[in-house]
């Protein structure tokens, strides 16, 4: 399971969410009850440990008005939308007020307060109207948006679009997981693999490709069409079926025979230009490939029914998936030099986690016990400092008075590290005082302001932090948020160079939105003698899963585990993590 949720969880959270935006575009006195309602529902479903329809099933609507902050209007609500996939009240809101709320503040420097002024004074609903009225220079004249704002909603836009059609990785994860699941509980698949670039762990995901083995095929094209997340049915057929999910995904269903099953993984695993490579391998030694097997010159099937059997076949050694995509790796295949990648069981804690004294949404003895349930051997607490007032960022007193409490908590078989996210300011120096960093066992940096400054000022701005001797951990070193923000401008070589003089590691950060450093980056900085650290910057307990996204773009950055500090055994962690 990839814990990040149950996406019924996931669904009602949002519509919660949005049913709270759209009753401020009317707020009254008493309305301000019921907004509150829907926000304390959402926040509560949203850091459930188990899926709601779990506990629905367990007790009904009487179960569900036991959690905090659901009453029975919001129970009912809940019941009613695992048992249609609709919310009536939603609907009709939706129908008031026809505004794409998750649409719109999904875009950088689009806020729900921003999309409600704009939906109140210019009538803008989703992305088409905003672009309209920026085209026309409307957003600009509105008191508290000027030029700066508009350029910056515009420049959001310019992101966003080149990110249509496209899912964050740690998004589809829960909804193939939960197709794959339904499908081998079915009865009808002997064999089933996902595909495509989720098999890749690309950070984005344009489609899924399910291949299955099954010798019930029209049963199991049925049951696949059937399932509740289906939207439209786009094809169907006794061996590829194409669906379109209501989460906005398409979805090929294919029924594979056995003998082929291997080639079919490894043509629809991808990437095109590894497949490319591979089958001019394949031809240069007369034999020909394709999605059915690796054939002979006497038209023999060689190699079909197993991926591993085609790449030894052809002279390789086995790549995986992460690294197919034709950067080399099969020059390297050649030779039997493919690394040993890091695994996610190679992983001993996380060293990026917050809790409910800044922004988290658990206390620290919730996501220590969380950590426990993935047998980490330590965890690091690194709530936000003071600068980032957003995130409630905590002053030096503050730190020293959770570190007190600390002291005073039996965490049973687990090492607990204090630590803070401390914010790098403008010029460089570290939001708290030294002697506070110097008592913490981790101190992960991070930009979280002043987005704007030049390649050069910003590269000075970090180098400057990691002079300071105080710092261990620099987190997501490019500051992007994939499909809303570019990364800010930083020569991130010289950075690894200082990194390198001033024994700083470099994180990266496997929240969905980030993957950062990603892939490219972690290829171009791994020839430096420096250290990774993969971190999920936890919010919730069931962030911690996103750990196997980090190691995904670690794996797919060609990373053995000696180059990852949270590999290592707790000893030997606190000796890199000494100032």
């Amino acid at each position: 399971m990839f814990g990040i949720g149950n996406m019924y969880n996931k669904d009602i959270e949002k519509i919660f969410n949005e049913i709270a935006l759209m009753l401020s575009l009317n707020e009254t006195p008493t309305s301000k009850f019921e907004i509150r309602a829907y926000q304390k529902a959402a926040f509560t479903i949203g850091t459930l440990q188990e899926p709601i329809e779990d506990i629905y099933k367990r007790g009904g609507a009487k179960a569900l008005m036991e959690l905090p902050g659901i009453g029975k209007t919001i129970a009912m609500h809940i019941e009613e939308y695992i048992k249609t996939g609709k919310i009536k009240k939603y609907e009709e809101l939706k129908r008031k007020y026809p505004i794409n709320m998750s649409e719109l503040t999904s875009l950088t420097g689009m806020g729900a307060k921003k999309a409600i002024v704009l939906y109140k004074q210019l009538g803008i609903k989703n992305i088409e109207d905003l672009k309209k009225a920026i085209e026309e220079h409307k957003i600009e004249k509105l008191e508290k948006f000027g030029e700066r704002s508009e350029d910056l909603i515009r420049r959001g836009i310019e992101i966003y679009e080149k990110s249509k059609g496209r899912m964050l990785l740690g998004d589809v994860f829960p909804i193939a997981d939960n197709i794959v699941e339904k499908l081998l509980s079915s009865g009808l698949i002997d064999k089933i693999m996902v595909a495509g670039s989720i098999r890749r762990m690309r950070e984005t995901v344009g489609d899924l490709d399910i291949l299955a083995i099954s010798d019930k095929q029209t049963q199991v094209m049925d049951f696949f069409i059937s399932l509740n997340n289906v939207d439209k049915i786009v094809s169907k057929g006794p061996t590829k079926t194409t669906v379109w999910l209501k989460d906005g995904l398409s979805c090929d269903l294919r029924v594979i025979e056995p003998k082929s099953f291997g080639a079919a993984v490894q043509y629809f695993t991808g990437s095109k230009e590894h497949n490319i490579e591979l089958r001019q391998i394949a031809i240069s030694k007369g034999y020909k490939l394709n999605e059915y097997g690796l054939f002979d010159k006497r038209g023999k099937n060689i190699g079909g029914s197993d991926e591993k059997s085609i790449y030894e076949q052809l002279g390789l050694q086995y790549i995986p998936p992460e690294m197919r995509e034709g950067r080399g790796e099969l020059e390297l295949a050649k030779e039997h030099k493919i690394p040993k990648i890091v695994e996610l069981s190679d992983i001993q804690g996380d060293l990026h986690t917050h809790t409910k004294e800044t922004d988290g949404a658990n206390t620290i003895e919730e996501m220590v016990n969380e950590a426990k349930k993935l047998h980490y051997k330590y965890v690091a607490i690194t709530n936000h400092t003071k600068s980032l007032k957003v995130a409630h960022g905590m002053n030096d007193n503050q730190f020293e008075e959770f570190f007190a409490r600390m002291n005073k908590i039996d965490f049973g078989n687990i090492k607990v590290l204090k630590g803070a996210e401390v914010d790098i300011l403008e010029n460089g120096s570290l939001d708290l005082k030294d002697k506070t960093l110097e008592e913490m066992d981790c101190v992960v940096a991070a930009i979280h302001s002043k987005f704007s400054m030049s390649e050069d000022e910003m590269t000075v701005r970090v180098i400057k932090a990691f002079e300071t001797g105080l710092v261990n951990i620099f987190a997501h070193p490019t500051g992007r948020l994939i499909g809303m923000r570019e990364p800010y401008k930083i020569n991130i070589e010289k950075v690894a160079e200082a990194a390198e003089r001033n024994n700083v590691v470099l994180e990266i950060n496997s929240f969905p939105n980030r993957l950062d450093l990603n892939d490219s980056n972690i290829l171009l900085l791994s020839k430096y003698n420096i250290k990774f650290s993969i971190d999920t910057d936890s919010h919730r307990t069931t962030h911690l899963y996103y750990m196997r996204l980090g190691v995904g773009m670690a794996r797919r950055g060609w990373l053995t585990k000696d180059k990852i500090i949270n590999t290592l055994e707790y000893n030997q962690l606190m000796k890199i993590l000494k100032k």
